[in-house]
């Protein structure tokens, strides 16, 4: 199976908070794991379909994520609509880099969606 990985460094100077939440959220329908110790965690989605590495630095919360290609826009939606979502106070925005050199998704709060800025 194909795979391929897109990144989102979302500028936040809470990223462990945003990383918690967002594990914590996506838990409902996910196997999820948050180490607050570290300031990292993991999502495993759609029965393994796409797995997703969690990582809070000083400046942001970087999300790395691995699926099929055909996926890729699915999940990084699911994924960056919730997380801009609860921090539409900080204005985060989520904007996908693949590795393949294709254009990811933006989420931005209000403007969710493959015609988002």
């Amino acid at each position: 199976m194909s795979t391929i990985t897109s990144t989102a460094t979302v500028a936040t100077d809470r990223a462990a908070r945003y990383g918690k939440q967002l594990a914590s959220h996506l838990s409902r329908r996910s196997v999820t794991h948050w180490d607050a110790s570290t300031g990292t965690g993991t999502l495993e989605m759609g029965d393994g379909a796409a797995h997703a590495d969690l990582v809070s630095t000083p400046e942001a919360l970087v999300i790395t994520l691995t699926t099929a290609p055909d996926n890729a826009d699915l999940y990084e939606d699911v994924i960056g609509r919730h997380l801009v979502r609860f921090g539409h106070r900080d204005e985060l925005v989520a904007s996908w880099t693949r590795s393949d050199g294709s254009t990811g998704t933006t989420q931005v709060h209000g403007k969710d969606g493959p015609d988002a800025p």
